[in-house]
């Protein structure tokens, strides 16, 4: 009898299957599915025919089996076929493997699809306000089987972790930099130009904008992010004339502060809604444009929850759903 693609029971050993007396070593799936169809059909002609193959080939392939075992499943009759003591119990295993067969089966398409398995996200906190919110509720609401772990990182350690592979996909003030970033594949997600924010009682509260040159000598506050190299480049001239400069934590701190009456907050267009009522949102003006809030994972992942999350965020953020377009037909090449 043919060995080839012998059914083992899953988390079982071959020699716990040989060891079985009713599931031999040597029988195929289909043959397992013929000796059911028999047993539910209770007639080798109906079994046969639900199945769309020929009586006499289905006598012989359950004759098969009944040799391999060394004992009968069925008993013959003029009426039909009646499962013997041994027949009975075989039947309720062989129900039981095609169940875990159907089942990985099941599961491993889902899997394919992004639907199951696990997603790692690094982000910075800004991107919190707005892109995220929304993005991860769809994601979660189409894959809920999806494990997503997320944690807030700065613009560094985003990409630092997308190369060691501690996190599967980055969303970073800019696209990460320095040595490997070549491996990886970044995508623009939202613009940002530079916003004051300052306690209502401050002189700039009445204007609809001010001047870079007007920060000059006002006491700033500023995020832990103004430091990152993308930002600093844009923040450093600023920065440089300012009467003292209060190092905050992140924006909500700095929008805190700033309620506070510490000083001039420096903060990200994109956290408008963030402002409190003590506080008020001043344009800078000629702007000041920010390092945009970047997308980026590993060129060559190609994994199913990767490409899922690629995918919702196309659907649902226009702008950068085209800019990913132009990358994914290289993710399902690779992946293919």
């Amino acid at each position: 009898m043919s060995t080839d693609n012998p059914v083992v029971p899953s988390g079982g050993t071959a020699d716990a299957w040989r060891a079985s007396p009713w599931l031999a070593w040597g029988v195929e799936l289909r043959q397992l599915r013929y000796v059911v169809a028999v047993a539910e059909h209770r007639h080798f002609r109906r079994a046969a025919q639900a199945l769309g193959m020929t009586q006499p080939s289905l006598s012989r392939q359950v004759g098969a089996v009944e040799r391999e075992l060394g004992t009968a499943l069925f008993d013959r009759t003029a009426r039909g076929v009646v499962p013997t003591a041994a027949g009975a119990v075989y039947v309720e295993h062989a129900r039981r493997v095609l169940e875990q067969v159907e089942a990985g089966a099941a599961e491993a398409r889902r899997a394919a699809r992004g639907q199951t398995g696990a997603l790692r996200l690094g982000f910075v906190g800004e991107a919190l306000v707005e892109l995220l919110p929304s993005l991860l509720a769809r994601f979660r609401s189409a894959h809920p089987a999806v494990a997503l772990e997320c944690r807030e990182l700065s613009t560094a350690q985003c990409g630092a972790a997308l190369l060691t592979g501690e996190i599967d996909l980055a969303i970073s003030r800019g696209a990460p930099a320095g040595e490997g970033a070549e491996r990886l594949t970044a995508v623009p997600v939202a613009g940002d130009h530079l916003v004051a924010v300052c306690h209502r009682g401050h002189p700039f509260a009445g204007q609809s904008a001010i001047s870079p040159e007007q920060l000059c000598g006002q006491p700033l506050i500023a995020s832990s992010a103004a430091d990152e190299p993308a930002a600093a480049r844009v923040l450093a001239p600023v920065l440089s004339g300012a009467g003292g400069v209060t190092s905050a934590r992140d924006v909500h701190t700095v929008i805190g502060l700033a309620a506070c009456g510490i000083g001039v907050g420096l903060v990200p267009s994109s956290v408008r809604g963030l402002a409190r009522p003590e506080t008020v949102m001043i344009e800078v003006d000629p702007p000041l444009r920010l390092p945009d809030l970047t997308m980026a994972f590993r060129a060559a992942d190609v994994s199913p929850p990767l490409g899922a999350f690629l995918d919702v965020t196309r659907a649902h953020c226009p702008g950068t759903g085209r800019r990913l377009s132009r990358v994914m037909p290289r993710r399902h090449q690779a992946a293919g």
